[in-house]
């Protein structure tokens, strides 16, 4: 199957978004579709993280940050941190990674049960990390 290559035009607003929502509703109805599939995955694996919007991006935090994502214009970056990009290397060989960082091409279904997977996985070391111990 050939791939399909979606580029986009991003939006000229003059004003900020002020919230996860605000953000996502800047796009086209098919981004916007791409962009609550992958934050329904995140609050499924997080249900209590706090959603705010942190260097411009939509951010989930619960006992430190979680994940962060934002749209390019021809990728949906998803920015786990670093160690979960290495936790996960193997099952996501299929997408262009860098240090902490996942493109998630546009046109190709986001992978959001790993999605929810690597969540869980950032919750749990997290919740280690404040742990006394």
């Amino acid at each position: 199957m050939a791939r399909q290559e979606c580029d986009i035009k991003m939006p000229a607003s003059q004003t900020n978004p002020n919230s996860v929502s605000e953000y996502i509703a800047r796009f086209s109805p098919e981004i916007q579709a791409a962009l609550n599939a992958l934050t329904d995955a995140i609050r499924a694996a997080a249900p209590g993280a706090q959603e705010k919007l942190s260097y411009g991006m939509p951010a989930f935090f619960q006992d430190g940050v979680l994940v962060y994502f934002a749209m390019h214009s021809k990728h949906i970056g998803f920015y786990p941190t670093p160690e979960a990009v290495s936790a996960f290397a193997e099952e996501l060989r299929a997408y262009k990674t860098s240090k902490g960082a996942v493109q998630f091409p546009l046109g190709q279904p986001i992978p959001l049960e790993l999605v929810r997977k690597i969540v869980l996985h950032r919750v749990s070391m997290n919740r280690a990390a404040k742990a006394p111990g």
